[in-house]
């Protein structure tokens, strides 16, 4: 993904806006929990319903904010990806038309249709979550640290236990997780492959009678890959 910074220069502008309403998002998060525990211990233990209703108006207003910075930070980040590979797809087809027939040979059809079409996809799906939740999930985080430790400095030491518990889950699943998506591309390739084959040749398949071969040929490949695409899921999950 990093070599792809430079192709976001044109919508910097909308992911600088994006970052700017996810920071309003987190800090509207953040606050809520504060503002309905002063609720609990002023209002509620007290009776004074003034205060409840002073501090819940002030809950739907900070709601009402996160959720508009929820929408239009979604809308932004999905232009960005929608607008990113529009731009990928065109150089992607502008430098395979400058392929040379070996170079077209080594690559094959099949992979470089993946590459056109599912592979930029995934860029702008993973470009989504990078700006949506990769960018956010550090300021919670560093937030929520911030927000525990002005609560409850004693109980946010388990901070300490819980923090390299997670990152070492998080690394033992990737670990797991990343050879079998190489594996998916490759097996996508295949089914990209039988399909583009059974499709180009359907003339001489029925002529020689070969379509049920043909159709065992999709079901393995098929059957190959999805088998590989639940065993990443799980891990995952």
């Amino acid at each position: 993904m990093i070599k792809l910074i430079p192709y976001l220069k044109p919508y910097r502008q909308m992911v600088g806006v994006t970052l700017v309403l996810l920071l309003l998002q987190t800090l509207s998060e953040l606050y809520l929990p504060t503002l309905m525990a002063d609720i609990v211990d002023r209002g509620i233990i007290s009776g004074d319903i003034g205060l409840i209703m002073q501090v819940g108006s002030r809950m739907l207003l900070v709601a009402a904010v996160g959720a508009a910075c929820t929408i239009t930070a979604g809308y932004l980040s999905a232009r960005t990806a929608v607008g990113l590979g529009r731009d990928l797809r065109s150089r992607v087809f502008s430098r395979v038309e400058s392929f040379s027939l070996s170079e077209f040979d080594k690559m094959g059809p099949a992979s470089l249709i993946t590459r056109t079409t599912n592979d930029i996809t995934q860029v702008q799906t993973v470009l989504v979550m990078i700006i949506r939740m990769m960018v956010m999930a550090p300021m919670m985080c560093i937030g929520g640290v911030i927000m525990a430790v002005s609560r409850d400095p004693t109980l946010s030491l388990l901070f300490v236990v819980v923090i390299p518990v997670l990152g070492v889950t998080i690394g033992i699943t990737a670990a797991k997780g990343i050879p079998l998506f190489k594996a998916m591309q490759i097996k996508l390739d295949g089914i990209n492959l039988v399909l583009r084959e059974a499709l180009t040749g359907i003339r001489v398949i029925r002529a020689f009678d070969r379509i049920e071969y043909e159709k065992q040929r999709f079901v393995d490949a098929n059957r190959d890959f999805t088998d590989t695409a639940v065993r990443v899921n799980r891990i995952m999950a």
